[in-house]
């Protein structure tokens, strides 16, 4: 019996060092692409944010006007009402609830005269500075918004947005 000599058939499929290979590539685009994935994040629940202290500053002069003898109120008081017919409902749940993408939200009235507050501040602190956002913002009855770059102290004597 003769034997066949020739090539050797080659066997289908890759290699160990193109497999490491491609996962190597695949790893460098997902450290460029996560970086950019997150600032995108933030950026996205900053804007909300800002958007949520506008529909808030709406939502405060709705009440003191729907609700002369009480005035301004909390976050919560203006999704039910607190007593005040027109005040229920004014916002929804989600931001009466205080906690709206990645930002903590908060409403407290001052300037109590008698029994009406005539004064409010309205503040977005990120949840995780650096991660759910980087800037915090605020609010007042001016309806001007301002800004803390660092996330965490934000006055009405910050920096107007």
């Amino acid at each position: 019996m003769a034997h066949q000599h020739g090539p050797i058939p080659r066997q289908k499929g890759f290699s160990l060092i193109e497999l490491l290979i491609v996962v190597a590539i695949i790893l460098i685009i997902a450290a460029i692409a996560i970086p950019n994935l997150l600032k995108s994040k933030m950026a996205a629940n900053e804007s909300s944010a800002v958007g949520s202290v506008r529909t808030i500053n709406t939502a405060e002069i709705t009440y003191q006007v729907g609700c002369p003898n009480l005035g301004y109120t909390t976050l919560a008081f203006l999704n039910t009402g607190n007593g005040c017919p027109s005040g229920v409902g004014i916002i929804d749940a989600t931001l009466g609830g205080g906690i709206k993408s990645g930002y903590k939200m908060a409403a407290t009235p001052g300037g109590l005269v008698g029994t009406v507050n005539t004064t409010y501040i309205d503040t977005a602190t990120p949840q995780t500075v650096g991660t759910t956002g980087q800037r915090m913002f605020c609010s007042n009855q001016t309806g001007v918004i301002f800004v803390d770059p660092a996330g965490a102290a934000c006055t009405n004597a910050s920096t107007p947005l």
